[in-house]
């Protein structure tokens, strides 16, 4: 009996052991895709292990996870002897995420106008305005966070859990593309998404998939430009 307590109790502490490894390794990962995303490693610049591990007052072990996750994410390439390098936004890289957008975006509008309810859509009137509160603020940073919170939240209220599985890793990269030219496209993603949410709100399909197209294909544009 006592030796059937004692393997028990060493599960347990193996179990401990291990999440306390798995949450060290998630927060270093969010971190890591955090600065990248809001421009504190620029494109190009070498993240090598040692530093990172330096950065972040953590061993390389779970630094090195996180790199192998941001690499498949496309947020960093691993090139030998030379280690991590932050990837380059370029206009291939843009096309591409926007072209996934149109196409994940305007289904997802359309199913949330179906079966929006009360609460979703004070949750997207809500985003809305907080984005407008920041943009008059000029805190553009928090208009990038918001600005992909409000897209995330329109997908919760399409309800359909593929579109939401699919799109979790997309909207790290709509952000590192938004807060490029947050400052421009504030005043105009303000308006457009709140043609979004009133297409929601009344129930109209398909006036929801069209505001949802323009709005991803006036984003592109902005980005694109800004690349030319």
């Amino acid at each position: 009996m006592e030796q059937l307590d004692e393997d028990a109790r060493r599960d347990r502490m193996v179990r401990t052991i291990g999440a306390d490894h798995i949450a060290l390794r998630e927060q270093v990962l969010a971190e890591l895709r955090r600065r990248i995303v809001d421009g504190e490693y620029h494109e190009g610049e070498r993240l090598t292990e040692t530093r990172l591990a330096d950065d972040f007052g953590v061993s390389r072990n779970p630094v090195r996870e996180a790199l192998r996750v941001v690499e498949a994410e496309g947020f960093v390439h691993i090139l030998p002897r030379r280690g991590a390098v932050v990837a380059t936004l370029d206009e291939t890289a843009v096309r591409d995420l926007f072209a996934v957008r149109q196409q994940l975006e305007t289904l997802a509008a359309g199913l949330a106008a179906e079966r929006a309810t009360p609460a979703g859509i004070a949750t997207l009137r809500g985003l809305v305005e907080d984005a407008n509160a920041a943009a008059k603020a000029e805190d553009f940073d928090r208009v990038a966070e918001l600005n992909s919170a409000f897209h995330r939240a329109v997908i919760e209220v399409s309800g359909n859990r593929w579109l939401h599985s699919i799109s979790a890793a997309m909207y790290h990269h709509v952000h590192w593309v938004f807060r490029v030219g947050a400052a421009q496209r504030a005043p105009h993603s303000t308006e457009e998404h709140l043609r979004l949410v009133e297409a929601i709100e009344a129930g109209d399909a398909a006036a929801a998939s069209t505001a949802a197209r323009l709005h991803v294909e006036a984003a592109a544009k902005a980005a694109l430009g800004s690349k030319a």
